[in-house]
């Protein structure tokens, strides 16, 4: 008997999607190595083994063990983190039917800044500048949900009117500019310097945590059981509903997911710029827009695209390490006009 699954088609897309995701996989533990490795003070490939079982078993007493677990647990926060902007690049993009869309469109790193920045104005400790930036980021994301929340129960083009939730968003994050622009006015020099790092993105002062793996862990759960919903949205966004899709449910998960990726991303990191807009493009580019493979792909290479920047930021001027986000946008600005070149061509 003849199925539509035992279709060549379809396991020749099956095939090709286990190849990429294999592959994009073994680029990320390359990255990983990469990053334990390299630095101002090497770690040979001879002496990671080694090394790696120190640290399981809690006892990290060479020089090469004792870098590899500071570097190591850079390198998984690097990784949660552009694998979260990634995944909410991805989102956002569906979300507001717009390929310029980005995680920190809406305003919700804007308000990560604001809590993260008065709480180093207070000096206060890391946990609490994580905290305030945590708080910040869900209470912008929660006041962005009241003001546009009829513009999350369905269509926004069927229902013929411009979409509210990016104009709320866009202006939401103007504000939070201005009062980071005051707070950074009035800091003292002694905080100054570290607000400024927090704004541009760094890993440097990253600590150990296991809240961004179970935030993109289970968004990437939810995204994946969701992708064939997603594509018809993104296809067919106006006869959604008719096909089955229950618009209205399934953009408010997005929202929320893609605001809980950014807050955590930006918790961990600060705001780093253009890995939720590069890598998601790029995955398009190379792989199509079905999101059953686009959402897992983007994951992993958004991981690994930030691991391998930090990995440049650290070691470009070693001993001198580099805001992240620079890196990745002096990395992206050119890639991102090659994508519009491209776009523009086909």
């Amino acid at each position: 008997m003849n199925s539509t699954f035992n279709h060549p088609a379809v396991y020749s897309a099956r095939s090709r999607a286990v190849i990429i995701v294999g592959a994009l996989l073994l680029a990320a533990l390359a990255s990983m190595v990469l990053a334990c490795v390299v630095g101002s003070v090497g770690v040979p490939l001879t002496e990671l083994a080694a090394g790696l079982m120190e640290i399981l078993r809690g006892e990290p007493s060479t020089m090469a063990a004792v870098l590899l677990e500071l570097r190591l647990g850079r390198a998984l926060a690097a990784f949660a983190t552009g694998a979260a902007l990634a995944l909410a690049g991805v989102m956002m993009q569906t979300l507001l039917r717009n390929p310029l869309a980005d995680p920190y469109v809406l305003g919700v790193s804007g308000g990560a800044s604001v809590g993260a920045l008065a709480a180093m104005l207070a000096a206060s400790a890391a946990w609490a500048v994580d905290a305030g930036a945590f708080a910040g980021a869900m209470m912008m994301a929660l006041l962005l949900y009241l003001l546009a929340r009829r513009d999350l129960r369905g269509s926004t083009a069927a229902e013929g009117r411009s979409s509210l939730l990016l104009l709320t968003g866009v202006i939401l994050a103007s504000g939070c500019s201005a009062l980071v622009t005051l707070m950074l006015s009035i800091a003292p020099d002694t905080s100054l310097r570290g607000m400024v790092f927090w704004l541009m993105g760094d890993l440097s002062g990253v600590q150990t945590s296991w809240l961004p793996w179970v935030v993109l862990v289970a968004a990437l759960l939810f995204a994946l059981r969701a992708a064939r919903s997603i594509n018809i949205v993104a296809l067919y966004d106006e006869a959604a509903a008719t096909l089955g899709v229950r618009v209205g449910p399934l953009r408010k998960a997005l929202f929320v997911c893609a605001a809980l990726l950014t807050a955590s991303a930006v918790t961990s990191a600060g705001s780093i710029a253009f890995v939720g807009l590069i890598v998601p493009h790029g995955c398009r580019f190379a792989f199509g827009s079905d999101h059953r493979l686009l959402l897992p792909a983007s994951t992993l290479a958004g991981g690994t695209f930030l691991v391998l920047a930090d990995t440049l930021a650290r070691s470009l001027l070693a001993p001198q390490q580099l805001p992240v986000g620079v890196v990745t946008a002096m990395i992206g600005v050119p890639v991102f006009l090659f994508q519009l070149h491209q776009l523009h061509r086909k």
